[in-house]
């Protein structure tokens, strides 16, 4: 009993993961991932802070206070969010609810675990670059390299469909349709995939790349698009390094054109706010960026100023014309002075 105690964890986890991830709840990729790289570092907290091995970590060594240790743990030596924090509690959270229907006896413990709360994250303002700022991180890349062009149609590709990082790393040549009229498929969250309609811009771009990588041809359908130096796919740390390179570049002959922080993310918001800004329909921004509700889509309303100033002022317009100007109705003005008077003669001191 004692030697199954101290593998419980390892079972149980790797039961978490091909049975109830993978087999019931059939997440993406990216989930997995996600969920792969918490308990990843969960191991790392353990090794370091417990001087436990892996393979010697138990259930009953995951307490509500070694979770705790462990948040704060990657808050003050890993520099993580407090975003990034709630994250891996979720996972951790979601693996206490699978065991308390595996393993009763552990009712108690996952309660424990399930009552931690995630930290308060104040709301970031939104980044996003204007259409010269676009334009100018565009330029960057030197496109007498390989590399220099993978760089610029991978960020243009980023900004011209607004894809999520972790769905623009695993896109294949064969989810490229560059026949009129073009589009890409993207696979997002939850599996869900869509077809977003790429620029004549890209479409060029994306042809002559084509040729470059030798992707040409349906024998390289199942090709990822971007790769790295060894052939595998770019993972997000590394589209992310890519992308802070040349937003350095920027910086140092336009830094009014780049935000201090500025991440992968934010070129998905830049296209979204220009797509808004040049006036068109929120329901049709929400299906280009894979939106299941369209109320996640009006935060980009909401954070233009210029778009409420001239909303504001159209409706000033509109309403302003319509409006009586009674100061110049002289019976108006006469009935307001005798109606003083009367008003006046009433008051009882």
């Amino acid at each position: 009993m004692n030697n199954k105690n101290e593998t419980d964890f390892s079972y149980y986890l790797h039961r978490f993961f091909n049975e109830h991830l993978d087999a019931h709840r059939r997440v993406s990729i990216h989930t997995v991932e996600s969920y792969s790289w918490t308990f990843a570092l969960l191991l790392e907290f353990f090794q370091a802070k417990m001087h436990l091995p892996p393979q010697k970590v138990a259930i009953h060594h995951i307490s509500k206070d070694t979770v705790l240790e462990f948040l704060s743990w990657l808050e003050q030596e890993r520099g993580n969010s407090l975003s990034t924090r709630n994250q891996r509690l979720t996972v951790i959270r979601s693996f206490f609810r699978y065991l308390q229907t595996q393993r009763p006896e552990y009712m108690w413990l996952a309660s424990s675990v399930l009552s931690i709360k995630g930290s308060k994250v104040p709301k970031p303002a939104m980044n996003y670059l204007s259409h010269d700022g676009i334009k100018l991180l565009l330029e960057q890349p030197d496109l007498s390299t390989m590399a220099g062009r993978r760089d610029m149609v991978l960020l243009s590709l980023l900004y011209d469909t607004a894809a999520r990082v972790s769905e623009i790393i695993y896109v294949k040549a064969g989810d490229l349709m560059l026949s009129n009229p073009s589009s890409i498929r993207l696979t997002g969250k939850g599996q869900k995939t869509r077809l977003v309609p790429l620029m004549t811009q890209s479409v060029k771009h994306l042809k002559k790349y084509l040729s470059d990588m030798d992707l040409q041809g349906s024998e390289h359908s199942s090709d990822y698009l971007f790769v790295n130096r060894s052939h595998q796919p770019l993972t997000r740390g590394g589209v992310a390094y890519i992308l802070k390179k040349y937003c350095d570049q920027v910086r140092q002959i336009h830094p009014e054109q780049m935000p201090d922080r500025f991440s992968p993310h934010c070129l998905r918001h830049s296209k979204a706010m220009h797509l808004l800004q040049a006036g068109n329909n929120l329901i049709y921004i929400r299906d280009i960026l894979g939106h299941v509700d369209v109320s996640t889509t009006e935060i980009y309303a909401k954070a233009d100023p210029e778009m409420k100033r001239h909303a504001l002022e159209k409706a000033y317009q509109e309403i302003t014309p319509s409006l009586p100007d009674w100061t110049a109705d002289l019976k108006i003005l006469s009935w307001l002075q005798t109606y003083k008077k009367r008003r006046n003669s009433d008051v009882k001191y």
